[in-house]
């Protein structure tokens, strides 16, 4: 059994903790319950033939990320930065958040979440906003975790970046 830390990042109320749910339980609430330090949750599954159980950490959003605790980050293998598309400030966090966990991290496996794609008609990230992360080589993918899109491929795409 091989087991992989995953951290999730990113600001207030921007899905990280309905990702995660989605992603382990298959469930999803309306109920916004703000994470309070960090939440600890497994999911093991099949890769290959082997057995791997991710243990996701889901860290407490923060609006400023100079406070966010990355002291959670040593010992992740990979991460997931959230942003709301629905709310276009939370790009620059989730950016910013990036950064700050591959500095502390090193160049671990990471992907951009662009969540609520439920809503997008009433996103506030737009296609040239994302562009410069593409060109970049930033990893990126839409989600909903309230109707389950994506989720299952951001989850597999960074276990599979983890895997090597």
């Amino acid at each position: 059994m091989i087991s992989k830390k995953v951290c999730m990042l990113g600001g207030l109320s921007v899905g990280k903790t309905s990702l995660v749910e989605r992603y382990v339980h298959s469930i999803f609430s309306d109920k916004y319950l703000s994470t309070v330090g960090v939440k600890i949750s497994k999911k093991t599954l099949a890769h290959h033939g082997t057995d791997i159980t991710l243990v996701l950490w889901d860290m407490e959003g923060k609006d400023i990320y100079a406070n966010v605790n990355l002291a959670y980050m040593r010992g992740a293998m990979g991460f997931l930065a959230v942003v709301d598309g629905t709310r276009k400030e939370t790009l620059e966090t989730a950016m910013s958040l990036r950064e700050h966990a591959l500095n502390v991290a090193g160049d671990i496996p990471s992907c951009l979440l662009v969540n609520k794609a439920d809503m997008m008609d009433q996103w506030e990230v737009t296609e040239s906003m994302l562009a410069p992360l593409a060109d970049q080589g930033v990893p990126m993918l839409r989600t909903s975790a309230k109707t389950g899109a994506g989720v299952e491929e951001a989850f597999a795409y960074l276990t599979q970046s983890m895997l090597g």
